[in-house]
Order: C-alpha cells, then structure tokens, then sequence
C-alpha cells in the first residue's frame, strides 16, 4: 500500500524553504563532526592536559548528559517563542563553548565547555526537525529528511579522518584544540547564513499558529505561551536520573541508585502533565501525541534500535585496537566504507520513504541484522586464521547502508502525523528516546562484551557482544512489522507504505 503525508491543500510552500534547510545541514555538520572528531583525539587530550581516566570519560559523558536533558524543553521553548531565534541561540551557544573547549587550560575547564557544548546541541536539535516539519511537505520532506541522512552519513565518516589528519599535522597538543576550533568558523556562517535567509517572523511568537490538541484529543489547550517550568524541570532530572547510572555507572556503583529514582520522577512528570493539561494549561508535551501510533511505533523503533546498534562502533574500536592491534587510523577506516553507505542509502531512502514508508525501514533492520550476523561470522573465520579481518570492511558497509535506510526515514515517519505547532516538543521526546538508548545500549553490550572477555578469547567476546546486539534489532525489526501491519489495515490515511 502506498500513500501520501496527509496535509491541508491550502499550504503554499515557502520559497527560501532549501536555503533554510542549508542552513540546518550546515549547523548539523558541524554539531556532528564536533561528536565524531572527539573519539580519535582522546589519547592526545589526555597527555597534553595530564587528564585522568575519569576526566576523559567525562569529556564524553558530560556532552551527552546536557544534550539529552535539554532536548525536550528546548522543542517546546521552540514551539512557543519561534524556532529560529532558539536555533540561532544554540549555535551561539555551540560555537562559543567550541572555543572554550579549544582553549581549555586544564580537564576541569575543558568539561565545563563540554558540559556547555551539549546545551546548544540540545537547543539546535528539536529546532532542525522543528523546521523540517513546518518548512516541507509530502515528498518534499522525505527529501530533506533524507538530506538531513546524507550529512549525517558524510560527518561520521569524515570526523574520525579529519582528527587524524589535525593530530598528524598540528602534534598531540594543538592538534586536539584545533578539533574544537574548527568548530568556529562553521558556526560563524551558520549565524550569518540564517539572520539572512529564515523569515523574519520565526523570530516572534506570532509566527506559530494556535496550537491545537494532537490528533485524537478531546480537549483544546488555552494558552501558548506557558513554558509549564515544572513539566520541564521533571522531566529533566528525570532524564538525568536514567541517563547518569549508563554514562558513568563503571567509574561508581553508586550512580545506580539514581535510576529507580529517574524512572519515579517520570511517572511523577507524566501524571504532572495529565493535571496540568487538565486544568486547561498547556503542558510541556501533550501526551496526546501518544495517541498518533506513528508517532509512538517511531519513538519506540528510534530508541530500541539505539540500544543496540550504537554500540557497534565501539565494540570494534576496542576489539581491532586493544584485542588485534591495529591502529587508531586503521580502526577509523574500518568504518569509513559504512558512513560513505549511509550517506548514500539516506539520500535515496529519502526520496521514497513517503511512497514506501515503514517498509524502507523494516528494509534497513534486515540489512543490519545481515551485517552483524556477517560479521561475526567474518570474526569466526579470522579466530581460525582463515581470513583477515579486513574483510569487515564489506560486512560493516551492511550496517551502515542500514543506518541510511532506517534513520532519517524513521524520523520523517515518526513525525509525520505531527501538528507542526507539537514538532518541536515531538522531535524532542524522540531524540530522547535515542539519546536514552545509546546510553543504555553501550553500557550493557559493553558490560557483556567484557564479562564474555574475562572468561574467553577476544573472537569469541566480540561475536557475542554482536550477537547480544543482532537481538536487540531483531527486537526493532518485530515492533517494525506490527507498524506496517498496522499500516496497512488502516490504508493509505496510515500515510506511506
């Protein structure tokens, strides 16, 4: 079954909708390149600095940490007071702490900036997606979500490289802040680039229309301009509570504790949002939008797919460099052939997600899922010296074709019944829901990655931190299949595939 993105007719395009979208790609290329490029960098940080192993894991933790507890709030203060101004905000804010980071003194200074650095990526986040789904329309925006792919596919694949390349030319110490200060020319032109190009009313609140309920609700909220502070102070130390024990649980066991306590306080914030709503406010995220199964079958795949496909790339940065001896370059280039196929299988998912819809995705779980089955099996054959491990380079590109086709389509879908007044707090939730299963994800396949490890070889430890992650995809690809089936009872109203 095929259908299209159910839109009102009345909707005229806007004309600078591609120069706002360049915008966006830009301010996500450098958001990601600043993710990608860290991991390579890291042996040199900690020398030049004198970090300590703690000070190094926090250089990745504490950028995760305030990137997933702002997501949220920042999608609503977007869907309230204007994207743009919110957008804008946050590449300042980015660009800012990248300088800081760049010129950081000592490891305490440089988390600070991290610790910053997340805050504006959180901002700029819901704000792209924001954009996307109020700027495009039916195959338009399966376009620039996919679009949106191509450069998340091109960043990965050239962050690792370009570190390298900064470390070989620039030396262990400016070579590092040099990976940070790359940073501030894209954000300058990023700034530069929408004070031109996005519609002046973004930047007010009279450039969103009314909300109204999601689809499905029986009640109309009253006011637009409430914040709801208390929603979203809930629902951010609640984050905040589940994600610290999975970014930080292996420095302290006593981080653990916080996790009953994360999940209490979003039973607390959800039943806070219920009476707020009901009281004729307007919540931080109308829960109503739970009731759009597009919308709740996406944030679900989005999040269960983290859980298991995020840990990949770590696992074989461990496994090549600790257990096999390869080096860090050899490692990134491992993955090279991966990111150029995301990259491709997001444009061209792109272009027909709204015509094929889940079924795109379901497409990119089985890819994954061969992948990593093929992998191990490569992993197996290098165990008894028949093969050489850079036959990886094949099985990987599977995984990375998979990335493509599963998540900037899954995005457009997972939005798609969306009202473009509930994109920003929408896209929120759903990042979310990533950011949660990445955290989760590498904290428990790397723990049976390591107890495998204690006990056997490095082949072995590596197939079963593989194959502990093909079950979680295989998990993803079922909730897929009930989304299509779904899908296809309800007809083309289902919208796509």
């Amino acid at each position: 079954m095929r259908g299209e993105v159910p839109e009102a007719e009345s909707h005229v395009p806007d004309p600078g909708r591609w120069r706002i979208l360049a915008v966006l790609l830009v301010t996500m290329f450098m958001s990601l390149i600043g993710v990608s490029i860290v991991n390579v960098v890291l042996p040199a940080l900690q020398q030049s600095l004198g970090a300590s192993q703690s000070d190094i894991q926090w250089v990745l933790s504490g950028y995760a940490l305030t990137f997933g507890v702002v997501l949220v709030a920042a999608g609503r203060a977007g869907d309230v007071f204007g994207r743009g101004a919110l957008f804008i905000a946050g590449v300042a804010v980015f660009t800012l702490s990248s300088v800081a980071a760049g010129l950081a003194p000592d490891p305490l200074s440089l988390n600070l900036a991290r610790f910053i650095q997340g805050v504006g990526s959180g901002l700029i986040n819901p704000q792209v997606l924001g954009m996307i789904q109020q700027y495009f329309r039916g195959t338009e925006r399966g376009r620039a979500y996919g679009a949106m792919g191509t450069m998340v596919g091109f960043s990965v694949a050239i962050g690792p490289l370009l570190g390298g390349a900064l470390i070989a030319l620039l030396g262990p110490d400016a070579g590092w802040r040099a990976t940070f200060l790359v940073n501030v020319p894209v954000g300058a032109l990023a700034i530069v680039l929408a004070l031109r190009w996005f519609p002046r009313p973004m930047f007010t609140r009279a450039a969103l229309p009314e909300p109204q309920p999601a689809p499905g609700a029986g009640r109309r909220t009253r006011r637009r301009t409430d914040l709801d502070p208390v929603g979203s102070t809930l629902l951010g130390l609640g984050v905040l509570g589940m994600l610290l024990p999975f970014v930080q649980g292996r420095e302290s066991t006593w981080v653990w504790w916080l996790l009953p306590a994360g999940l209490a306080v979003i039973a607390g914030w959800v039943l806070w949002e219920w009476n707020y709503a009901a009281r004729g406010n307007s919540p931080m995220v109308d829960l109503d939008l739970f009731r759009i199964s597009s919308f709740t079958f996406g944030t679900l795949i989005a999040g269960l797919y983290f859980v298991g496909i995020s840990s990949v790339w770590v696992l074989v940065a461990i496994y090549v460099q600790d257990g096999q001896g390869f080096t860090a370059l050899d490692a990134g280039l491992l993955g090279l052939p991966a990111a150029l196929c995301a990259a491709a299988s997001s444009h061209l998912a792109g272009l027909r997600v709204m015509e094929y819809g889940r079924k795109i995705v379901i497409l990119g779980i089985l890819c994954a899922l061969f992948g990593l089955l093929a992998s191990i099996v490569v992993i197996e054959l290098h165990a008894g010296g028949r093969v050489g491990l850079w036959w990886l380079l094949g099985t990987l590109a599977f995984v990375g074709i998979a990335q493509g086709a599963i998540i900037a389509p899954n995005q457009a879908l997972t939005m798609l019944e969306v009202p473009a007044e509930h994109s920003g707090s929408a896209g929120g939730v759903m990042q979310t829901s990533q950011r949660i299963g990445t955290a989760v994800g590498i904290a428990m396949m790397t723990a049976i990655f390591f107890a495998t490890l204690s006990a056997t070889a490095w082949d072995t430890a590596m197939s079963v931190g593989l194959a502990s992650i093909a079950a979680v995809v295989l998990i993803t690809l079922l909730v897929a299949l009930a989304d299509q089936r779904r899908r296809t009872r309800q007809g083309p109203a289902a919208g796509g595939g």
